[in-house]
């Protein structure tokens, strides 16, 4: 035997075995192995401490034990939440999850760097896909070649998809902000041409009529933005919306700079509550996703038999008001 690290045919030898048999025995393959062999073949492995050719067994088996995450921007904690319902469900099934981060979205190269990751994915043989980044209004979905691939979100037609209901959540926020005596409102989004974006735009806009909106980019430092230039346009509405919870907490810190106290001066509200808005100060009012469960579902519906291309019915979006909207 190899004075080195082990390898397939010191397995084999070690075994009794042939190469082929020890092959089949470990990497799996369409030709079953004799439960006696197998199980010596595996002794033998375990004895030298040997470890199996991940891509060798992505060849026999046609695919891994690897499914695949691909999201935006790493550090806003709405992905991580999705990611979390991922790796739950991969656990429960005996499989690893990768994850891979397009960025922050930026365009054009945003949708080339996701369909980029998806070539690269497409070697590496993943049991499944799960794509939870922002879709493009209008554009084509990615192409996924033979993968099993789940969408978070509209705007893929033709693939698996979780809907989500941000249109109807948003609209649910705008009704429960006019209960509350807000009149004069305003609008902070990210990217007017992400699905996600329009949706929970059009949703507000359904109730509140047609308030001004001010675009930047998709995170905390583009709500800061977008909020400082309402400032500086002399706007001053009595409740500012951000289309999402990183946004709303930008949003707060320009106000903070500014002299004007957020929840009291001008409310503020967001959407999809990750964890951390209801710990801010004020807390912040926003539309709850079940962003671990919306996850789940993804890879669930990734690694589904059923041919479908759409979940039962979309995920329902509830309002919860805290400080940062108090009634007028």
């Amino acid at each position: 035997m190899s004075e080195n690290v082990p390898t397939l045919s010191d397995v084999a030898a070690h075994a009794g075995v042939s190469l082929a048999t020890a092959s089949r025995a470990l990497n799996g393959s369409a030709r079953t192995v004799n439960p006696a062999l197998q199980e010596r073949v595996l002794a033998s492995a375990s004895a030298l401490g040997y470890s199996a050719n991940v891509q060798a067994q992505a060849v026999a088996r046609g695919t891994t034990n690897v499914v695949a995450l691909v999201v935006g921007d790493i550090a806003d904690p709405y992905f991580a939440s999705i990611a979390s319902g991922v790796v739950r469900v991969a656990d429960e099934r005996g499989l690893i999850v990768t994850i891979t981060a397009t960025g922050l979205y930026a365009g054009a190269a945003s949708v080339e760097r996701e369909q980029a990751a998806l070539t690269a994915l497409r070697g590496q043989r993943p049991r499944a896909v799960v794509l939870a980044g922002s879709r493009v209004v209008g554009a084509e979905p990615p192409t996924t070649g033979r993968e099993r691939v789940a969408v978070v979100g509209s705007g893929a037609p033709g693939l698996r998809t979780v809907s989500v209901d941000n249109t109807g959540g948003a609209a649910r926020l705008a009704h429960e902000l006019r209960s509350l005596g807000y009149a004069d409102f305003a609008v902070i989004a990210g990217p007017e041409e992400l699905v996600t974006v329009r949706d929970r735009v059009d949703g507000f806009r359904s109730v509140a009529g047609e308030v001004p909106v001010e675009h930047a980019e998709f995170s905390r430092d583009g709500g800061r933005r977008a909020m400082s230039a309402l400032l500086a346009s002399g706007a001053r509405p009595e409740c500012v919306f951000a289309v999402s919870d990183v946004m709303a907490i930008g949003a707060m810190a320009a106000l903070r700079e500014a002299g004007i106290r957020p929840g009291e001066d001008i409310a503020v509200a967001g959407f999809d509550d990750i964890p951390l808005v209801a710990d801010v100060t004020p807390a912040l009012t926003s539309v709850a996703l079940p962003l671990a469960d919306i996850g789940a579902r993804a890879l669930e519906l990734a690694l589904s038999d059923d041919g479908g291309t759409e979940d039962a019915a979309p995920v329902a979006a509830e309002v919860r008001l805290r400080a940062s909207t108090p009634r007028r």
